[in-house]
């Protein structure tokens, strides 16, 4: 079953034209990943779901409801998450302040304060920085705090822009069990577009590989890894 559904999506900035008749089904509960060679239209389809770009056409369906145009604060309250790419933390506030903004939506002190807890016992290092500033952390310590902002809201479906950027090897394989972890214990359907292929088709089910923004491949991770599309779109060329 899908939870998110694009149909025949068509989106932007402006007068550029990235994402042609996008058509994607994202299995509930899942762990997805969006593959694709620089300049494919990765990030443009991941912020078309969260009203971020031009949509010149198409639908976006969340668990059978239109979303195609809902702005963020809805999105966040529907139990959608975003966590973009880059330094995205708020790096003049404590980390404990960045989770709060985090849970900005909430409005219930008590569940603010338990949704914390759940997070600080989740990671560890976090509760032992609460009080440092979020530019005092390194870069592994920064991702696990924007995933920590993101879960605040128990997202049903959390969305990943290239969570392993700029990050050692060592820190990255921390970081791809994090969010195996998340989908376990949560149950949460993630969507991640990752640059690191082959460490991740290992953690994702399912995978999208977008070329020239166009999903020109989708199939079960295990199957895509070892794939003769995988060597065409990312060492040959695809015809």
């Amino acid at each position: 079953m899908s939870m998110l559904e694009i149909k025949n999506l068509n989106a932007g900035y402006n007068d550029l034209h990235i994402l042609k008749d996008v058509n994607l089904d994202l299995p509930n509960g899942q762990i997805s990943v969006l593959m694709g060679p620089n300049g494919a239209g990765k990030s443009t389809l991941i912020k078309s779901m969260y009203n971020l770009t031009n949509i010149i056409s198409g639908k976006i369906i969340f668990n059978g409801l239109d979303i195609t145009h809902w702005p963020a604060h809805k999105l966040i309250r529907l139990g959608i998450s975003y966590v973009p790419q880059g330094k995205i933390n708020f790096f003049d506030l404590t980390v404990e302040e960045n989770l709060l903004i985090g849970g900005y939506h909430i409005g219930d002190k008590v569940l603010i304060k338990q949704r914390i807890d759940e997070i600080y016992a989740k990671f560890p290092v976090l509760e032992i920085k609460r009080k440092q500033l979020a530019f005092s952390l390194s870069g592994g310590q920064q991702q696990l705090l924007a995933l920590g902002r993101a879960l605040m809201g128990e997202p049903k479906l959390l969305l990943l822009d290239e969570p392993s950027l700029g990050l050692a090897p060592r820190v990255v394989k921390e970081v791809f069990m994090t969010i195996q972890k998340i989908n376990q214990e949560f149950g949460t359907t993630i969507l991640v577009v990752e640059h690191n292929i082959k460490s991740f088709l290992d953690v994702a089910h399912y995978g999208y590989v977008l070329v020239e923004g166009r999903i020109v491949a989708d199939d079960e991770s295990a199957k895509l890894k070892n794939s003769g599309i995988m060597k065409q779109v990312f060492v040959g060329k695809l015809e």
